[in-house]
């Protein structure tokens, strides 16, 4: 089936091909609840739940967008609302996450060896953002998402949506700038 035919059975109520729903945008939506909570733990939480509403709510997909566009949406909201009850902001290392670049070019390894540094700076920087920084961010810089789209799936308007992108990219842009001068000055 393809999945034009597993959505409309799984409205249905077909379990199994909400099941392959599942298996074909899981690694998407894990992947995008890892960015957003920070640590796999949590990650886990949120796509249990994120499938829970997704599954509760199958009836009111009305295919306007792509399944897993409307999964990004349903993991955000449900990762918002799990930042929110945990009520404090748990930082870890987004290494695990984020995919370094292939760092086995024999021909530079000082290119290879600033390119990881790189990749631990930012993702080091992207940590440290406030949650709701760091939602928008990852919304629009790494899913590319359009703004109407974040202010729709956050509950903010585009105006707001744009507020915190320029503000986030703003602490980024700082955070990195003062990594890089304090890595100059030792």
């Amino acid at each position: 089936m393809d999945q034009a035919e597993l959505i409309a059975a799984a409205q249905d109520g077909d379990r199994e091909a909400f099941d392959e729903l599942v298996r074909q945008t899981f690694v998407d939506t894990f992947t995008l609840a890892c960015r957003l909570t920070g640590n796999e733990e949590d990650a886990r939480d949120v796509v249990q739940d994120a499938y829970l509403r997704a599954w509760r709510a199958i009836g009111k997909f009305r295919g306007e967008a792509q399944f897993s566009t409307w999964m990004y949406r349903i993991t955000a909201n449900a990762s918002a609302t799990h930042m929110r009850k945990r009520q404090r902001h748990r930082t870890e290392s987004l290494d695990d996450v984020l995919e370094p670049a292939d760092l086995r070019n024999e021909h530079q390894p000082s290119a290879a060896f600033e390119s990881a540094d790189t990749l631990d700076r930012v993702a080091g920087a992207i940590d440290e953002l406030p949650p709701k920084l760091r939602q928008v961010v990852l919304l629009k810089d790494v899913y590319d998402l359009p703004h109407e789209a974040i202010a729709e799936e956050l509950g903010i308007s585009v105006a707001a949506a744009k507020v915190r992108l320029h503000r986030a990219r703003r602490r980024l842009r700082d955070a990195l700038y003062e990594q890089g001068a304090e890595a100059h000055a030792v």
